[in-house]
């Protein structure tokens, strides 16, 4: 196992923060700094993070129903209430694999998994995350167009990718992009103002009838139709990408012999 595979695992973060942490010399092996990212640590092998002994732990995913009031990290200075004060102390290794701000509900996933983290939050990959959203006011559907088109936020065009209505002031939204708090804040440009938001997908998988403040683990079958329909998504990537070159080639550049 790759030694960023082997951090992930032991709950340090995902494989891109564990990338960081070897690349900074924060890791050792045998008391030896280690910035190879291609090392495979031994099973006897002391592997140290910040001089702290890591062990890699047997992969496990949990889904969390987050009720409103709770934030999406490990320790808050704020000292407010936080997704781990949800679960038992055995599951302090799970790091979460994307957030939602304090007053979202919904959908959250922890693991130790940093492949599964990697696949489920990179842009690149575009995994569907489906929200249930609450407005103040009755939904215009001649402003969905705004949406669609985008709204810049943080220097980035922000899109919603599917809304359907479910009702006067309930709209059901599709993202497949996580700038922070898109969902209100795209909705604040347009007139309006997000009363309840809660996340009901992630990819293939359904919050279901999961009570408000508990958890399960997931499946292996769930588990790995997620990681199909992040796959799927780097396919449709690849494919735009070759019709894309198929469409545009490159210019060729013809030298006349002297």
């Amino acid at each position: 196992m790759r030694l960023n595979r082997f951090l992930a695992a032991a709950g340090i973060g995902s494989r891109r923060h564990c990338d960081e942490l070897i690349a900074a010399g924060r890791v050792t092996i045998n008391g030896k700094v280690c910035t190879d990212f291609s090392a495979q640590p031994a099973p006897r092998d002391h592997v140290k993070v910040d001089g702290k002994l890591v062990h890699a732990e047997p992969l496990l995913t949990i889904m969390l129903h987050k009720p409103a009031g709770f934030v999406s990290t490990r320790k808050d200075v704020h000292a407010r209430d936080t997704i781990l004060d949800l679960l038992p102390k055995k599951f302090s290794h799970l790091f979460n694999i994307g957030r939602l701000d304090a007053q979202t509900e919904g959908l959250i996933l922890l693991t130790n998994d940093g492949n599964l983290a990697q696949r489920l939050t990179h842009p690149s990959y575009k995994i569907d995350k489906e929200y249930e959203v609450t407005l103040d006011r009755p939904w215009e559907p001649a402003l969905a167009s705004k949406l669609f088109e985008g709204i810049f936020l943080d220097g980035k065009r922000a899109r919603i990718h599917q809304l359907h209505s479910r009702g006067p002031k309930r709209l059901r939204v599709v993202l497949r992009q996580g700038i922070n708090r898109q969902i209100r804040r795209m909705f604040h440009e347009i007139g309006y103002e997000v009363k309840r938001l809660v996340r009901v997908r992630i990819g293939t998988l359904r919050l279901g009838d999961l009570p408000r403040g508990h958890w399960r683990a997931l499946t292996k079958r769930e588990v790995e139709s997620l990681r199909t329909s992040s796959i799927r998504g780097e396919n449709k990537r690849s494919s735009a990408a070759n019709r894309q070159r198929q469409q545009n080639p490159p210019m060729r550049r013809f030298v006349t012999a002297p």
